[in-house]
């Protein structure tokens, strides 16, 4: 069986989890990677089939997503060239998590496509939603990486085919400790503006890893360094607080190692705002921004004793066994009715979507 892995490259959280997925998938066949994208600083170490530019959203310095830069590096001829030309009629199965190559492919070409992704559970009905409705937010999402199957990850199992997170081995082998320190991650926000805040706090010692910064600096109790994984790993493992947008493998392993947590939704991205808002529910204080005003908002998180209990078993390869189980070899013709009917709608979507970075 030839099986397509495509794995979305921006941010750290995709490519973390793959780490733990590829070697099941290679259990089950011949294993080709994809991987799209520009934002990532984690690597795998396995072959890379294809590398595309694909379609990414940079990251800004004020608490969300920068347009200017996102539109000039989307060279959207490019996508629709890696789009058309990616083979992807022979694979047997294509796996994909939140990619929009192999996804938009597998679409023109009739043929299925399972996601099995963060955002597959972000979109199901039954997950939680953030109190002001974002149509826009929820069409990107939707039709960025269209699939005909979905299996999704969430913080807790609110749906059949809803599992709780992968926590990737290398973290589960880890012995957590409290060192007093606080874990900063925040790459929507400059460094400046992360010290100002924190500089309020002098009491607690921040180690920050900054999306900006190659070079490591110092700035009295705060260390601002740049992301490497295992640094960022062994942070997290002997910290007392968490201080992270609201994506979703950071906090997740946050709460896996029982530490307090406390997030910051991007400005404008939909998905992280329905985290925060499955967060709140459970328990996790949220802030709006880094703003001067939310500052007694911190300092409250910093003299709380509170953690979120969690429970999340190893169930990666049983989720794999699912998927193998119930898609067998796929061809063209596959997808269902419903998916094929909405042709000339996510064809438009698709240019809705690209037109958004340049409004």
């Amino acid at each position: 069986m030839k099986i397509l892995y495509a794995i979305q490259g921006t941010g750290n959280g995709h490519l973390s989890r793959a780490r733990d997925i590829i070697p099941l998938l290679q259990k089950k066949g011949e294993l080709d990677i994809l991987i799209s994208g520009t934002q990532a600083d984690v690597d795998l170490p396995y072959p890379i089939t294809y590398r595309f530019n694909g379609l990414s959203f940079i990251f800004g310095k004020k608490g969300g997503v920068d347009l200017l830069k996102t539109y000039k590096k989307s060279k959207l001829r490019k996508l629709f060239n890696e789009i058309t030309g990616l083979p992807i009629e022979k694979y047997d199965i294509v796996i994909n998590d939140f990619e929009p190559v192999s996804a938009w492919a597998c679409y023109l070409k009739n043929k299925e496509c399972i996601g099995l992704s963060h955002q597959s559970a972000v979109l199901n009905k039954n997950a939680p939603q953030p109190k002001h409705a974002d149509l826009l937010g929820r069409s990107i999402l939707k039709n960025y990486a269209p699939t005909s199957a979905q299996y999704g990850f969430h913080f807790e199992q609110y749906d059949e085919n809803i599992f709780t997170p992968v926590i990737r081995n290398q973290v589960r082998e880890l012995q957590p400790q409290n060192n007093g320190h606080y874990t900063v991650y925040l790459p929507a926000y400059s460094d400046k503006k992360i010290i100002q805040t924190l500089n309020e706090f002098p009491e607690v010692k921040w180690e920050v890893f900054s999306k900006h910064n190659k070079h490591a600096i110092q700035s009295k109790n705060i260390s601002i360094c740049a992301i490497d994984n295992e640094a960022f790993i062994q942070s997290l493992a002997n910290a007392e607080g968490v201080l992270c947008g609201a994506g979703f493998e950071t906090p997740a392993e946050a709460l896996f190692m029982n530490k307090k947590l406390m997030v910051i939704p991007m400005k404008g991205q939909y998905e992280q705002h329905c985290n925060a808002a499955a967060l709140k529910t459970m328990g996790v204080p949220v802030l709006k921004s880094l703003k001067a005003k939310h500052s007694s908002a911190i300092k409250k998180w910093i003299a709380s004793e509170n953690k979120v209990t969690v429970n999340y078993p190893n169930m990666t390869e049983s989720i794999i066994n699912i998927i193998f189980q119930k898609h067998t070899v796929t061809s063209q013709g596959k997808l269902s009715k419903k998916i094929f009917s909405e042709k000339k709608f996510r064809k438009t979507t698709l240019k809705k979507i690209l037109s958004q970075l340049s409004a």
